[in-house]
């Protein structure tokens, strides 16, 4: 059987699930993070619930057929049916490792328990985080084991490119693909990492226990 890192491994060399408008229902890959993903006319649920429960709830939710994984009555159905919490919807952006020394001179935090690191650690194993000059890069194993990265940058020094800069370092750290969750709304971050060669490849739902352990 298919698993979530399959599928996102796959996505993350630009070969998607098969464009024919159904939905695959996949094991939670642990029970921190189950969720929704969208690629093109394709949607996966990771979930640890009955598939028939959730193929039922689909067909039940009164919209077009492709929209019904991210509709809000079935990701309302979906939250209460597993007791979890969402925040929004998310664009998938993936970027490839890069070669060589980063654009930036970082220093790693060593303080475990520096507020990024505290908070990363509950979505994200194997947390690691520097700083740059008014900036923060955090990286992590998140969805499926997948590396993920998140950067911030201090208000006083944005519109300065450290955003872009501080995401494209991101792929000097890495030996594989370096995923990135990003609100559409955030126009600004969006910019940043397509600036910085991440590629959108599709969008997701994460849901979230709701006592996550720190």
């Amino acid at each position: 059987m298919e698993t979530l890192r399959d599928i996102l491994d796959a996505a993350a060399r630009g070969v998607f699930p098969p464009a024919d408008g159904r939905t695959t229902v996949v094991p939670q890959a642990c029970d921190r993070d189950a969720g929704v993903l969208a690629f093109t006319a394709h949607a996966v649920v990771f979930t640890d619930e009955d598939p028939e429960w959730v193929y039922k709830t689909l067909r039940a939710t009164d919209c077009d057929e492709l929209a019904a994984p991210m509709n809000p009555r079935f990701l309302a159905a979906l939250l209460d049916r597993t007791g979890r919490t969402a925040d929004t919807v998310d664009a998938m952006l993936v970027g490839s490792p890069l070669p060589g020394e980063p654009p930036l001179a970082l220093r790693e935090i060593e303080d475990g328990e520096h507020p990024r690191i505290v908070y990363a650690r509950r979505r994200r194993d194997e947390v690691r985080a520097w700083t740059a000059d008014g900036g923060v890069l955090v990286t992590g194993r998140g969805v499926g084991g997948r590396p993920e990265v998140s950067v911030e940058v201090d208000e006083g020094v944005r519109h300065r490119g450290l955003g872009r800069l501080l995401v494209t370092a991101a792929r000097h750290l890495v030996t594989e693909p370096l995923w990135a969750q990003v609100s559409p709304g955030n126009a600004r971050s969006m910019r940043a990492f397509q600036a910085a060669g991440y590629r959108p490849v599709g969008s997701e739902v994460l849901l979230c226990q709701r006592k996550m352990p720190v």
